[in-house]
């Protein structure tokens, strides 16, 4: 099977450097985090800028949206994290991970997650940790527990489960973590790729974990969770077919598609099923974020999701049907 999917937007008003992050929002608008310091907010109709902040004076590494699209958690090269209110275009946190002069042994964050319960964040770290945070305003970035992986390596990746029970931890030499939020224990570790696990992405049931990966790879997990407490069965698929290191992945909101961006100049959308890539699209440089529309696709379509990357520009890409 095959599916096509078209180039159906792109932005007016291109970042001035590359995107390391974008995030398709319950409001159906498009969020982006640049190098260039800046973070926008898009409408998904137009490819027209609605918000934006000013430019912070170093890059921003990550992106995280809560799943009613009300707010935006990002991070800076530096360590510096922020909560923007995209009801009333207002920061109502901001966090500087690294001052150690208040918290014995901070940690500047790198990746970070907003739980989607909205009470906490989640931070990586370079030494292998995740620290949890307040995400109220009130207390905004006050460190609540540390999650350690015992690998003192960087972490590159960390996501909460849709449900927000539990976060997954990824880092420079290609381990896995998943951590229990309520007992702040390690409950797996998977040691499926070969170099850096750059993106991580899961299922909406929280059953599956796909970790992309700079060995050209990306791994389905199987990472249920059971009354008992065992975890799931791990690697149970591979998904081949990049010729460059994997940046992001993303899967889709029913679970049967997954989309990836590589240092290739390619995004693939693969059938998580089938085992298999079911299109291939060309782009004009390094694809550094991915995500799919969280509105389940209409009957008979493949449904949408966002690119950003080397070149700037976000772009919509939208399913032309189901394909033969």
């Amino acid at each position: 099977m095959s599916l096509a999917f078209v180039n159906a937007l792109e932005c007016k008003e291109p970042h001035s450097d590359e995107i390391w992050a974008v995030a398709w929002t319950a409001n159906n608008t498009a969020v982006s985090a640049s190098a260039d310091g800046t973070v926008k907010q898009w409408d998904s109709a137009s490819g027209q800028v609605s918000m934006s902040r000013p430019p912070h004076n170093l890059a921003i590494v990550s992106l995280s949206v809560s799943p009613d699209g009300m707010f935006a958690l990002y991070n800076g090269l530096d360590g510096t994290t922020w909560l923007w209110d995209l009801q009333i275009d207002n920061v109502v946190g901001r966090h500087e991970s690294y001052d150690r002069s208040t918290v014995q042994g901070a940690e500047p964050s790198w990746s970070v997650s907003l739980n989607p319960n909205g009470a906490t964040y989640a931070g990586t770290s370079s030494s292998g940790n995740v620290n949890i945070y307040s995400a109220n305003p009130d207390s905004f970035g006050t460190r609540q527990a540390v999650l350690t992986s015992g690998r003192s390596r960087h972490g590159m990746d960390c996501v909460h489960s849709p449900d927000g029970t539990r976060v997954a931890l990824s880092n420079e030499a290609g381990q896995v973590f998943i951590f229990d939020l309520q007992s702040q224990s390690l409950t797996s570790t998977y040691s499926s790729h070969a170099m850096c696990v750059r993106s991580l992405a899961w299922s909406s049931d929280g059953q599956l974990l796909l970790t992309a990966s700079d060995d050209k790879r990306l791994i389905l997990h199987d990472v249920r969770s059971t009354p008992s407490g065992k975890p799931g069965s791990g690697a149970v698929a591979t998904l081949t077919g990049h010729s460059s290191w994997v940046l992001s992945t993303s899967i889709s909101p029913d679970g049967r598609l997954a989309a990836s961006g590589s240092a290739d100049k390619t995004i693939k959308v693969w059938d998580l099923s089938a085992r298999a890539a079911v299109s291939t699209l060309q782009e004009s440089g390094e694809v550094w974020s991915v995500a799919w529309s969280p509105k389940p696709p209409a009957p008979g379509t493949a449904g949408a999701f966002i690119t950003g990357g080397q070149d700037g520009h976000v772009r919509w890409w939208r399913s032309a049907g189901t394909g033969v």
